[in-house]
């Protein structure tokens, strides 16, 4: 996309979907680290922000946007997204844009801009799972695609070691978790549960018990959210509780340990969630958390992705 941005032309050319602010964030970052040096400009349309701010930056010019979906859908019904100069346009984490949740939105931004657009535009849609029927959406909303596929027998969870702790049942789970927290040194960790409930209810167990610990889920402010999210990235805080919320793409090389509290309701989400280990090449851990009932789905994942999911601990040793 910066390839293709003319840093001379001050109107909007690029324009990239992400499901969630934090990783808007984090590619606003990215592209305004490298645009620097080619004098292209960057800015992220979010929810959790006044619609005001985005449309003064916008009229005042930029050439790229990074943005969720609802935020550039309110935009487009206030009439004030420029799309007439767009040449690109990325769909990140794409399997979950076109996902209920996300597809009326990205189809929606997609029709209006090809309906009130003259002009040719590069589509271009990433993601590290493609799920076969979500390959096959794809397909119906890109022109003549180019695929640029890797293989299932080809993918690899190489540098991140995979362990399960047997806790037989789901009451056992904070027991381990404390234990494990006291006895591994890390860097930094990141935990995931299922619901926010969840999440705010064992952030607060551990707190009472003196863990020092921090979490973030959907429900937050969106100040709040970047405070925590910074604190984080920084080091203040080690150990960060969340939700899937934090399961795409964002990068904090100092965590080394990924535990799944409870396991994931998909296998996609699984790869997601432990790759937040083991980035920028270094080694990685994640300890998933089985009860009797969950050995399943640890089989499942293991057959799913060809890799072995190791015993770490057994209570009952």
């Amino acid at each position: 996309m910066l390839q293709v941005i003319d840093e001379t032309l001050d109107k909007l050319q690029g324009l990239i979907l992400a499901p969630t602010r934090e990783l808007a964030a984090q590619i606003q970052r990215v592209t305004d680290g490298i645009g620097t040096f080619l004098n292209i400009s960057c800015i992220t349309c979010i929810g959790g922000t006044h619609t005001s701010y985005d449309i003064e930056a916008l009229r005042k010019g930029v050439h790229i946007v990074v943005a969720t979906p609802g935020r550039i859908s309110e935009l487009m019904r206030l009439k004030k997204f420029p799309y007439q100069d767009l040449s690109v346009v990325v769909i990140d984490e794409a399997d979950e844009m076109l996902s209920r949740g996300f597809i009326d939105q990205v189809t929606d931004i997609l029709s209006y801009i090809d309906q009130n657009k003259s002009g040719n535009i590069v589509l271009a849609m990433f993601s590290a799972t493609m799920p076969k029927e979500i390959l096959a959406l794809a397909e119906t909303v890109l022109e003549n695609p180019k695929r640029i596929l890797v293989r299932s027998s080809q993918l690899t969870l190489e540098g991140i070691k995979q362990f399960y702790v047997n806790t037989e049942n789901d009451e056992h789970k904070y027991s381990v978790l404390t234990e494990l927290y006291e006895t591994i040194e890390i860097q930094a960790c990141i935990i995931y549960a299922n619901s926010r409930k969840r999440v705010e209810d064992l952030a607060m167990k551990m707190t009472e018990d003196n863990h020092t610990v921090s979490f973030i889920h959907g429900d937050m402010p969106q100040k709040e959210r970047e405070a925590i999210m910074e604190q984080f990235r920084l080091g203040s805080t080690r150990v960060l509780i969340t939700t899937d919320l934090l399961a795409r793409g964002i990068d904090v090389q100092t965590v080394s340990l990924v535990i799944n509290y409870d396991l994931p309701s998909n296998y996609e989400n699984y790869l997601h969630r432990i790759g937040r280990s083991g980035r920028f090449g270094k080694k990685g851990v994640a300890i998933n958390f089985a009860s009797r009932n969950d050995m399943n789905i640890i089989r499942g994942l293991e057959q799913f992705y060809q890799t072995q999911i190791q015993l770490l601990i057994n209570p009952e040793n």
